[in-house]
């Protein structure tokens, strides 16, 4: 997608597979690249990451947004609910140092591609596994969304209903945790 990056980098000869979605984790991944490491884009058949069509079309047919979270990666697609996409992706993982995702937690597990198995591919793996409230624990199986965390921890209501300051508080909030995704 992007030229390659210098091989002076500090993560310069690491490989990271990247098969997370909108914005947290593959915006890490990003920030890898950034710092050297190989970056490899795992996206969806036919359709590809959603972020390819979130927000303002530039002049290339890519939105911003998906210009800037996919710098500096290669991409590939993969049905990981398949048993030949799995397959793949343990044949990826088997030379990665590190693998991104930010599904619901269970998952990779549903698909048979939890931490247990690609950690028994590759024991040297790093998995880097964001999600709203964490793995486990009571909310786990919630969806992790900026706006309902903010409502959650009361940034919201801290703002007041008719603050003028609501509005620079959200987007200052989404701003940096979208900054380069």
């Amino acid at each position: 997608m992007s030229e390659p990056v210098s091989s002076d980098r500090p993560l310069a000869g690491l490989r990271v597979i990247d098969i997370a979605t909108y914005i947290a984790a593959p915006y890490c991944a990003t920030i890898m690249a950034e710092f050297g490491a190989e970056v490899i884009k795992v996206e969806q058949p036919k359709v590809g990451d959603p972020c390819r069509r979130l927000g303002t079309v530039a002049e290339c047919g890519d939105t911003l947004v998906w210009l800037s979270e996919a710098r500096n990666k290669k991409s590939v697609t993969l049905n990981l609910k398949s048993p030949k996409g799995a397959a793949i992706l343990k044949q990826l993982v088997a030379k990665a140092d590190a693998l991104t995702e930010n599904f619901q937690p269970g998952t990779l597990e549903g698909w048979g591609l939890g931490w247990d198995v690609l950690s028994a591919v590759n024991a040297r793996l790093v998995m880097l596994r964001v999600s709203g409230y964490g793995q486990t624990g009571p909310y786990s199986s919630r969806p992790g969304y900026d706006p309902c965390i903010q409502a959650e921890v009361g940034l919201i209501e801290a703002t007041g209903p008719n603050s003028s300051c609501l509005n620079e508080v959200m987007r200052s909030v989404t701003s940096a945790s979208t900054v380069g995704s």
